[in-house]
């Protein structure tokens, strides 16, 4: 187990190295020039040398990368070009805020997407197979901020059930978290309990077919010991992996429904980021990231050897 992951850690080393001169490079694509915005109205030439001294915008593109990159291995991701603020700490401000909202996500669509995969499995070509079937092709076209709009014009604004925006600490006010996170949290579950509705049902066909399946029935145990006991739990390996890739999925992805349910996550950091031209926070925030899915895909490689005991014997 050790080896595998040293050997995963090994491969992310380039991938990640590649993913900073990506992120660096990103500054250079943004429209307009970050020091003309912090300069002010007056842009004193003064002003404008020394802050661009400052920032080592003066020097070469490849030295300022050298710069950067070595500030990154200390741990320090920069100055924010607006707020003054340290970036690690606007990251670490806003990051609880999105796994907050990613982890309620994950569990709403593993609590949907699972059993309806393993009843549509079961049920095959029946009415239930076909409508659930035909609600997950529906979400996974939908898009989410127009899901987002229509709940909060049906939940919010006309039945005033919940919150239209908002958001509170879950460990401070958790019925308010609750009450803040439960619809951006389905609106970000609805394409993820689809995709894993839909492997869910295919890995169960394939189990249910299996030899040990058969041998199980001939024993005389009940159904539910057989789906659940025997073929879920053989089905259960590629669902586990997906569902720790579409976890990094979920920490990427959430910028257009927090921005509609003013979210103050990752997502609206980095919107307000790039509006504002604040390089330095872009710069982490997408760095951050892409740390977080190379990490999920290392945790989906040892889920896979955990759950599977012919790799660990392989290894």
């Amino acid at each position: 187990m050790l080896s595998i992951i040293a050997k995963r850690l090994l491969l992310a080393i380039p991938t990640l190295l590649i993913v900073s001169v990506f992120v660096f490079l990103l500054q250079k694509l943004l429209p307009g020039d970050p020091i003309l915005a912090l300069a002010g109205e007056e842009r004193d030439p003064a002003t404008l040398d020394f802050l661009r001294e400052k920032y080592r915008l003066n020097d070469p593109i490849i030295w300022q990368y050298v710069y950067w990159l070595g500030d990154l291995l200390r741990g320090d991701l920069g100055i924010s070009l607006r707020t003054n603020q340290p970036v690690t700490e606007l990251i670490l401000e806003k990051l609880p805020v999105t796994i907050q909202l990613a982890v309620l996500a994950m569990i709403l669509a593993m609590a949907i997407g699972i059993p309806a995969g393993i009843l549509a499995a079961v049920r095959k070509n029946s009415a239930i197979d076909v409508t659930a079937n035909l609600v997950a092709l529906s979400g996974l076209s939908v898009p989410n901020f127009w899901l987002g709009i229509m709940l909060i014009l049906l939940v919010s604004v006309n039945l005033g059930w919940l919150p239209a925006s908002g958001y509170a600490p879950l460990f401070s006010d958790p019925v308010r978290a609750l009450e803040t996170m439960i619809m951006p949290a389905f609106v970000l579950s609805t394409p993820l309990a689809a995709t894993l509705m839909r492997h869910t049902r295919s890995a169960m066909l394939g189990a249910l077919k299996a030899d040990y399946v058969r041998t199980a029935r001939a024993k005389g145990l009940s159904p539910r010991e057989v789906v659940l006991g025997h073929g879920f739990r053989n089905a259960l390996l590629p669902v586990v992996t997906l569902s720790a890739l579409l976890f990094g999925d979920l920490l990427a992805g959430a910028v257009l429904t927090e921005q509609i349910f003013t979210i103050p996550g990752f997502g609206k950091l980095i919107v307000d980021a790039v509006f504002n031209r604040d390089y330095a926070v872009v710069q982490g925030v997408v760095l951050c990231t892409a740390v977080g899915f190379i990490a999920m895909n290392l945790v989906a490689d040892i889920l896979y050897v955990l759950l599977n005991p012919r790799m660990r014997t392989a290894l």
